[in-house]
């Protein structure tokens, strides 16, 4: 069974991108699943139940949702190992831009919209930067100037990624990622000792746990001042 990483930042068209490519991947005879992993609501797997796809879905709380992915895609490996998949998909929503749930030896794939602001590509951190295949969706909604200077701003940010254009709506594009996401060679068994691309940050505080009063003598574990001074920080 193959397994891809697909993340990207809320809004950004990752469900539309999968669900096209699934359709030109079913076309070639393989069997798909996707594992959606959310913070606090989705219905994304409503669709994915309309289009016949195996899903399952992962809300992760008051959990970062990349924090909850690394501890539960053991489990999701076993499943899709079970339903006899040949292609597990698990979405991912990058929420707080410093993590990532990309794995050594696993496809990443970044989903990013051209609509999201030009500088937005140096604030989405270890997500973008360490993705093998950047996805740039919504490029019919801004002119053809605007989808290179945005193109050129990732290619900055991760020279090394492929950088493909996918329509959501139309799938244009989609049969092209369809040809890139699966390969046989790249099947695996389980995930089980596999390690992180990226270090997640330690963000253990008070407020991490649970405290809700607002003052200095509350504050332990990772706190971070602002120097606020003449010049920002």
């Amino acid at each position: 069974m193959n397994l891809v990483t697909i993340s990207g930042p809320p809004s950004s068209g990752k469900t539309s991108v999968i669900l096209k490519t699934i359709e030109a991947i079913k076309k070639r005879g393989l069997s798909v699943g996707v594992v959606k992993f959310d913070c606090l609501y989705t219905d994304d797997d409503i669709l994915y139940e309309k289009a016949k796809v195996p899903v399952k879905k992962g809300l992760s709380g008051s959990l970062c949702p990349d924090h909850y992915f690394a501890s539960n895609i053991e489990e999701v490996v076993r499943w899709g190992k079970k339903e006899k998949l040949d292609l597990l998909i698990t979405e991912s929503a990058g929420l707080c831009n410093r993590c990532s749930p990309y794995m050594k030896g696993i496809k990443a794939i970044c989903v990013i919209d051209n609509l999201s602001g030009i500088n937005t590509p140096k604030k989405i951190g270890p997500m973008l930067k360490t993705a093998d295949i950047i996805v740039i969706t919504k490029g019919d909604i801004v002119s053809q100037a605007e989808r290179e200077v945005f193109a050129s701003r990732v290619n900055s940010v991760n020279p090394k990624a492929i950088i493909i254009f996918v329509n959501g709506l139309t799938g244009q594009g989609a049969f092209e990622l369809s040809t890139l996401v699966y390969d046989i060679e790249a099947s695996i068994e389980t995930v089980k000792g596999r390690e992180l691309k990226f270090p997640m940050p330690s963000a253990l505080c008070s407020y991490c746990l649970g405290e809700t009063r607002i003052g200095e003598e509350y504050q332990m574990g990772n706190v971070r001042k602002m120097k606020i001074g003449d010049d920002n920080d």
